[in-house]
């Protein structure tokens, strides 16, 4: 007879989080590279989003912490990853991303590249030739801008009229998917951008020679990392997070001997060897995190932190989180930064008094590295509409 499979409550899931995420106060990480570990990598399509994802994981939350990890020490790289999204990953795993997922972005990235020039008249030969320019001016700049190196490479500043005969055609330039190609391709990194923390106007860099891994060892490093951060999560929520076929992701779980557990819902869920025990309960703990932060958007299947009732005002139809409240390891609520820099916030569901005096200090806390700062999340959602009105 078959021995039952050890259970994990979801009230056991939402203590690892608070543990495990360095979301509780007693959790909290001393530097920025200890935070964005604590849940892998960090989502980086929305710059704001890196500098709030792990200010609300820091004992003394900084922008000038997060910019030194960043583009002084460089122990942070922002990359393309899973499912074409940026990234912002530990320098330690940057080999590991870039071969069990960023490979395979970019060999698709490269057709649908060679796709939009062919609608133009340029062949693969024109691209080589763009690229090597490419690549030379940026190793003799050190770093440079998308423009700059437009000023050094003419043929960058290529247009290509797509769409023609619709009602919005328009003209694209090269510069931005060839710059985004190389960097799938790990040639190219980005650098410090111009202007605020908040700015999308990136400097690139000629990418330092990675690590040598196998493609299966990386999947398998790649999904203990997930499973020390996020575990238990089921097949489908690491298939879903990794963007992989379901035979390489049942194959990475098998390489590092994950183990089944039973979820609430019925379903079967893994962890790591020896992680079937329950986490300490942390002190009850509230955070304010960002638009498409780490935490939420972990999981395929999220019931367990968020009620169904809650996603039509908290995302967007992309499937995009936007700011939320969380409190003892649910989303009760979202936030907002007002034109004026003003921090807001709404309850979605009844509070206790203890719940809204620990949410209006982790506000305050989080008003005071903002320092008036108005943060507009890339991708909006309804809720967050509403409030910063």
């Amino acid at each position: 007879m078959t021995s039952a499979l050890p259970r994990i409550t979801d009230d056991e899931r939402r203590a690892r989080l608070g543990t495990r995420h360095r979301l509780a106060p007693g959790a909290r990480a001393v530097s920025a590279e200890e935070a964005v570990r604590a849940v892998l990598l960090l989502h980086a399509t929305d710059p704001a989003t890196v500098y709030a994802s792990t200010c609300a994981r820091l004992a003394a939350p900084s922008i000038d912490e997060v910019r030194r990890a960043l583009y002084r020490d460089r122990s942070l790289v922002r990359m393309p990853g899973m499912r074409r999204t940026v990234y912002v990953v530990p320098r330690e795993l940057v080999h590991v991303v870039q071969r069990s997922s960023t490979d395979a972005v970019a060999v698709t990235q490269r057709r649908v590249m060679l796709q939009f020039l062919a609608s133009g008249g340029y062949d693969e030969a024109w691209l080589d030739r763009v690229e090597a320019d490419t690549v030379a001016a940026l190793t003799d700049l050190g770093e440079a801008t998308a423009v700059q190196l437009g000023e050094v490479v003419p043929l960058l500043r290529t247009q290509i009229r797509v769409a023609i005969g619709k009602p919005y055609e328009a003209d694209v330039g090269v510069s931005t998917r060839l710059l985004f190609t190389l960097s799938c391709e790990g040639r190219i990194v980005r650098a410090e951008p111009q202007g605020s923390w908040l700015s999308s106007r990136f400097r690139y860099t000629i990418a330092p020679p990675l690590p040598a891994i196998g493609k299966t060892e990386a999947k398998a490093e790649l999904v203990r990392g997930w499973l020390a951060a996020f575990g238990p999560g089921t097949l489908d929520d690491l298939k879903w997070w990794t963007g992989w076929t379901l035979a390489d992701t049942r194959h990475a779980l098998a390489a590092i001997r994950a183990v089944e557990v039973r979820l609430d819902n019925g379903t079967v869920g893994y962890v790591l060897p020896g992680d079937e025990a329950p986490t300490p309960a942390a002190e009850p703990w509230a955070a304010l995190l960002p638009a498409l932060d780490a935490t939420p958007m972990g999981w395929k299947d999220r019931d367990w932190y968020i009620t169904p009732e809650l996603r039509e005002r908290l995302f967007d139809r992309m499937g995009n989180i936007g700011p939320t409240v969380w409190w003892r390891g649910r989303v009760v609520g979202g936030w907002a930064t007002r034109p004026d820099g003003e921090l807001v916030w709404r309850a979605l569901v009844d509070l206790e008094p203890a719940a809204t005096k620990a949410i209006e200090a982790e506000l305050a806390r989080h008003a005071a590295w903002l320092a008036g700062t108005c943060v507009t999340p890339r991708f909006r959602v309804p809720l967050e509409r509403e409030l910063s009105a």
